[in-house]
């Protein structure tokens, strides 16, 4: 492996890369050099999608096949004009996690092992507002992609009738996210409340096919809409992420006229390079406008009315107000014979 730093340059900045001969990813024989022309290529499109966010870095120093951490808190070596926010966590502690403002700040986490980036749905400027609602469509053992597909054309619909606009893409899996841009009006807690929302009218209209149940064993065979993505301290990997996958995929923004016949194979680092330069950013003008949760809240308000109440956070969390036990059913039934 080659001693030698390189240099690129971005938005007139120059960023360092060192030892660019680095592999990467061992199968495909992608370097760290690849990597970084990657987020080069689609440094606008991605700082589009990560601007002013509070990001996690997921690292991997060493490539996929070597140890990785997550990193929350901006590296003490920053430079001084990448941008931090301060941003608190459910346990009460904060960190000053990474605001990519601007293709050369992708370059630099790149440099750094940073393959995988995890945004926050806030910005900078206030923190405890988020901007986006999330919705992930998370198949389940015995359900594929295409399950997932048939899920999201669903939801497609149903944010059409309440006037909401959804942007769909690659997970870089097996899964589809749809994200839709929001007024920062709501806390945490009123977001989640409308993916709640969102998760039991597509249960009422695909029955057998979506579930909101949070405990494994009670999913099925079905689609899981992780409500809990829009929960504090949460996050989805960023449009145009690459993820820590053998073949290099990404988190590929999608039109909702490709998604029938979308192949989430079909989206890595190589291809992702050719689309981009063909087509641009798909999801530019996805801050054009932002959306009412209201109508959401409204189904909600419903359900609540008809004795639906609150669903279980995440076992990391504090005790939520009306939440029900974090006890997995089938241990709850044992306890109780």
């Amino acid at each position: 492996m080659a001693d030698e730093a390189e240099e690129l340059t971005a938005g007139g900045r120059t960023v360092r890369i060192s030892h660019p001969d680095k592999i990467y990813y061992p199968r495909p024989g992608y370097t760290k050099r690849d990597v970084a022309e990657y987020y080069l290529t689609v440094g606008e499109g991605m700082t589009r999608a990560l601007r002013a966010r509070p990001t996690t870095l997921e690292r991997y120093p060493e490539g996929v096949e070597g140890g990785s951490f997550f990193q929350k808190r901006a590296p003490k070596n920053h430079p001084s004009w990448l941008r931090t926010a301060r941003i608190s966590f459910p346990s009460g502690r904060y960190a000053d996690e990474l605001c990519p403002e601007e293709p050369a700040a992708i370059l630099w986490a790149a440099n750094l092992g940073g393959l995988v980036f995890h945004p926050w749905a806030v910005r900078a400027e206030d923190t405890e507002h988020p901007d986006e609602l999330r919705l992930d469509l998370d198949p389940q053992p015995g359900t594929a992609f295409a399950e997932a597909v048939a899920v999201a054309v669903e939801l497609r619909g149903l944010l059409d009738e309440l006037g909401l606009r959804g942007f769909p893409k690659t997970s870089g899996g097996r899964g589809l996210h749809v994200f839709v841009p929001i007024e920062p009006r709501w806390d945490f807690a009123g977001v989640r409340r409308a993916a709640i929302a969102v998760g039991r009218e597509l249960e009422r209209r695909m029955p057998g096919k979506v579930t909101t149940h949070w405990w494994k064993e009670e999913r099925g065979e079905r689609i899981f809409l992780d409500y809990n993505q829009n929960a504090r301290d949460r996050t989805i990997a960023a449009a145009y992420s690459l993820r820590a996958r053998p073949h290099a995929p990404v988190s590929a923004p999608l039109t909702w006229d490709e998604v029938p016949d979308a192949d989430p194979r079909d989206f890595d680092l190589r291809t992702m390079v050719t689309r981009y330069r063909e087509r641009g950013d798909v999801h530019a003008d996805m801050d054009e406008r932002r959306y009412s949760l209201e109508p959401l809240l409204d189904l909600a308000a419903r359900d609540e009315s008809e004795g639906l109440g609150e669903l279980p956070y995440p076992p990391d969390y504090p005790k939520m107000p009306g939440e029900p036990s974090r006890v997995q059913p089938s241990r709850a039934k044992k306890e109780t014979d």
